[in-house]
């Protein structure tokens, strides 16, 4: 199918109101123009699940060195070393390897009653007042408190650290981001943390890094130094709290708007762990992802030069209907399990994602078992207004 010129679709990552509902218009861009242009801010975009999935296991073609955000790739501003996402290998490999030794399924299922324990912090005290914010009251909440766990930030000052790392993301609206003309932070704010776990080791990420040795790209056994260390800690610090945040603020939505799924889940929570993956799938907390294109290639018949920016709508892909059949734009807990794309994939495959759905199955679990019913109240919700993160700044409910 070929649009007309005067009805041709159209997509802006900054477009407040069509960021409010995209699907619509990322149904018409699979169907009509699988590789997208887009003339205003001049980038080229996949939609199709097939494509997206091709894109992001090829780091040879689509590189992250220079960021994975639009307005980043853009500005061409210097990487500070250690930024995970913003790598390629072998250094992104060397640094991975690195992290991935704080993320091992040991540790992670070891969180769980910790966990569980932050949940009921948050939830207990508002049962019997019938109301939930499910940002405010857990999702601002529990994630916050669990990286902190992690990195060894004291309680007291995790609020700070959460709301640091958000403000990074934070635009205005219709607006890139600020960092794309201000430069990326090599995350000054934890340097009093990393100096006083120099002094008092723990068990705990920041321990790790201060002392873990490794060999780097020139074949030099070292310590990190202190920027890397820094960047480090901004990294699993932002990454920690913004996506699982978003991810309970779509839970409380998307359930309320199907109640029946609901129900099924508070009669067997068994069926939350699908319930979480359908949710990532449907409701993706970073809807796309963005890569420097490093040669000419062809997609679609078409030729992308080098030097262009190549944005992979995950959320997009996440709907394709030729991955997930019948149709995508159906929210269904009982869907037979596929892959998605919501932690990327290949090289960039997201180091936290077991963590993310260790919270987000229990965040669940502990909410339905205190609050079964819940209707949302859209007219005071907030969408959070950043260019690189769709979701709620808040999410009020009333419960019963």
């Amino acid at each position: 199918m070929t649009a007309s010129a005067t009805n041709a679709a159209f997509y802006d990552p900054y477009d407040v109101e069509l960021n409010a509902d995209p699907y619509p218009m990322f149904k018409r861009l699979r169907d009509e123009q699988p590789l997208y242009y887009n003339e205003t801010h001049d980038f080229y975009a996949m939609t199709r699940y097939d494509d997206v999935n091709a894109g992001l296991l090829d780091k040879d073609t689509y590189s992250s060195a220079r960021g994975a955000i639009l307005e980043l790739i853009k500005a061409n501003i210097p990487i500070p070393p250690g930024v995970l996402i913003f790598e390629d290998p072998p250094v992104h490999d060397i640094h991975r390897r690195l992290l991935s030794r704080m993320f091992t399924p040991r540790k992670i299922a070891a969180l769980e009653d910790r966990i569980r324990q932050f949940c009921a912090d948050s939830l207990d005290p508002i049962v019997g007042t019938g109301r939930l914010d499910f940002v405010a009251d857990i999702g601002a909440q529990m994630p916050m408190r669990t990286i902190g766990l992690l990195l060894g930030i004291p309680e007291q000052d995790q609020e700070a650290i959460r709301d640091f790392a958000n403000d990074q993301m934070r635009t205005e609206e219709g607006r890139p981001m600020k960092a794309a003309s201000e430069g990326l932070t090599g995350g000054d704010l934890f340097a009093a943390y990393i100096d006083w776990r120099a002094e008092h080791p723990a068990d705990d990420i920041m321990t790790e890094l201060l002392t873990v040795e490794f060999e780097d790209a020139d074949g030099k056994y070292r310590h990190l130094t202190r920027e890397e260390l820094l960047t480090y800690v901004n990294v699993v610090s932002g990454a920690g709290n913004e996506t699982t945040t978003r991810l309970i603020g779509w839970a409380g939505k998307v359930l309320a708007e199907h109640p029946d799924q609901r129900k099924a889940l508070v009669e067997d929570p068994r069926l939350i762990p699908n319930a979480v993956e359908e949710l990532l799938r449907f409701e993706p907390p970073a809807p796309h992802v963005a890569r420097y294109v490093t040669r000419d290639t062809e997609v679609h018949g078409r030729v992308v030069p080098e030097g262009s920016v190549m944005m992979m709508i995950i959320g997009a892909a996440n709907r394709d209907e030729r991955h997930f059949a019948p149709d995508g734009d159906i929210f269904d807990i009982h869907r037979p399990t596929r892959p998605h794309l919501s932690f990327s994939a290949g090289t960039h495959y997201c180091l936290g994602s077991a963590l993310a759905r260790l919270e987000g199955r229990i965040a669940l679990e502990e909410i339905l078992r205190r609050f079964p019913e819940w209707e949302v109240d859209l007219s005071a919700a907030r969408l959070s207004p950043t260019s690189t993160v769709r979701g709620w700044e808040s999410m009020p409910a009333t419960t019963r």
